[in-house]
């Protein structure tokens, strides 16, 4: 096992190599066992990463609309059994959308619909390049859940509903539309109201990448005869966040936020425990409760990739241990996330 001083130095190593700019914390209890920071948040303006400084999640920001939901659940404004259909109206719905997929479906992605971003080769819509999606929508133009449906509107199904885990985008989407339609808020402003304030991520947000908000981290992503990868995603990924992807958050955010779910203090008791519940089989001894991934020794978390974005991040209850990687670049966590996981 390794030592956390050899980890720091591991890390340090792939800084000076440039396979690693992000940030890095591991916390057991109250104290703090790692935290690195490595490269550039703004190679224009030459801004260092610390540890204020504030990343695109991608996908580790399903697990606040999944949090997002139960907090309507909570409130009797929705249930886990309710259909889609009697959830939202016609137009804020796939027309491909059987009548049986129910939120828990959704959250558990095991609804079978058709993705906008598939991300299985062996099936239609397979999307290899996630930037190119926007020369049908402009990325500027998603702002809300209901602008990406023309993206799979008419996606048809690939399993029908409760069969099998398939990793799907859109449902995550739809969660947000629901949240929408039982709130009466704006998607981004209901999760900030609901998940954010109340689990203490006081930097955390959804900020639109027109916008110059400080403490950001940009995102900077690979091309073909570019190999310093010194070229940003703002035109690789919508401008704002949405259900199935987007927020930004510190490492100390997430640990904040992944502590207030194994305790309870989010949700309460009963949600929080659903939550991290086994809901469906993934692979591997994996499986997948209500937006959260589940490992054999009750380790809960999510990931995330998108242009230029790569995370990780996991709270083990029974160590009080939470494990957190944010990288501002690609191909990265390959290297850094195995270096955490030696030394636990």
């Amino acid at each position: 096992m390794a030592t956390w001083d050899e980890v720091a130095g591991a890390l340090a190593g792939l800084g000076e190599e440039n396979h690693f700019t992000g940030s890095v914390l591991v916390v057991e209890g109250e104290r703090t066992l790692l935290e690195v920071c490595a490269g550039l948040a703004n190679r224009a303006t030459a801004t260092p990463i610390h540890p204020d400084t504030r990343f695109g999640l991608a996908s580790l920001s399903k697990p606040f609309t999944a949090a997002a939901v139960l907090s309507c659940v909570r409130d009797g404004l929705l249930g886990i059994p309710d259909r889609v259909a009697d959830l939202l109206p016609a137009r804020r719905r796939p027309r491909s959308l059987s009548d049986q997929v129910t939120v828990h479906h959704l959250l558990t992605h095991t609804s079978g619909i058709g993705d906008y971003a598939e991300e299985d080769q062996d099936l239609p819509g397979y999307v290899e390049d996630y930037g190119a999606l926007w020369g049908q929508v402009p990325m500027y133009r998603i702002e809300r859940p209901d602008d990406l449906l023309p993206l799979y509107a008419d996606a048809p199904p690939v399993a029908p509903p409760g069969t099998e885990f398939h990793y799907n985008n859109a449902g995550f989407v739809l969660l947000g539309a629901i949240v929408e339609q039982v709130t009466g808020q704006h998607f981004t402003s209901a999760v900030t109201e609901r998940v954010l304030g109340p689990a203490g991520m006081a930097s955390a947000g959804y900020f639109r990448s027109d916008e110059p908000v400080p403490d950001v981290a940009v995102g900077y992503q690979r091309h073909p005869g570019d190999p310093a990868g010194a070229r940003s995603n703002i035109f690789s990924i919508p401008v704002v966040g949405n259900g199935d992807g987007g927020a930004h958050a510190t490492p100390r955010d997430l640990d904040r936020f992944l502590r207030s779910i194994a305790s309870g203090d989010l949700l309460g008791d009963g949600l929080s425990t659903q939550m991290r519940t086994h809901q469906v089989d993934v692979a591997g001894g994996v499986s997948y409760g209500y937006g959260l991934y589940l490992r054999a020794d009750g380790g809960f978390g999510h990931g995330g990739g998108d242009p230029g974005v790569e995370t990780m991040a996991r709270h083990i209850p029974d160590r009080d241990l939470t494990l957190v990687a944010l990288c501002n670049g690609e191909e990265m966590l390959k290297h850094v996330w195995p270096l955490l996981v030696s030394a636990i």
